[in-house]
């Protein structure tokens, strides 16, 4: 859910046995549960610490949820500078420049 004009989606890419999911730019949506389910890893916008309004999301939004995520992985990203300066509190993983993953 983001009103830039193009359409918002959230991604799902299967090989072998892995699954990968990424979210765009939204708040909160059911959407997420459905394109998180038995992903290895989900890459996801979470732009601010707190709900500030707008069309991203924000951390206490996406914990109050987590339980709802079946994802195996959870990493953040596109995150403001205040979540950037929480990223060793949070409790999941901070994307960082130059970081890879493994399925």
């Amino acid at each position: 859910m983001h009103p830039s004009g193009a359409p918002a989606y959230a991604l799902r890419v299967s090989y072998e046995d892995n699954v990968l999911a990424f979210s765009g730019d939204t708040v909160w949506t059911d959407a997420l549960v459905q394109a998180t389910s038995e992903a290895d890893l989900f890459i996801c916008e979470c732009n601010y610490w707190e709900p500030e309004g707008g069309y991203h999301l924000d951390y206490q939004t996406l914990m109050d949820h987590r339980a709802e995520l079946e994802c195996r992985r959870l990493v953040l990203t596109h995150m403001n500078d205040e979540m950037l300066r929480r990223i060793k509190v949070l409790d999941t993983e901070g994307a960082e420049d130059g970081k890879s993953y493994v399925l």
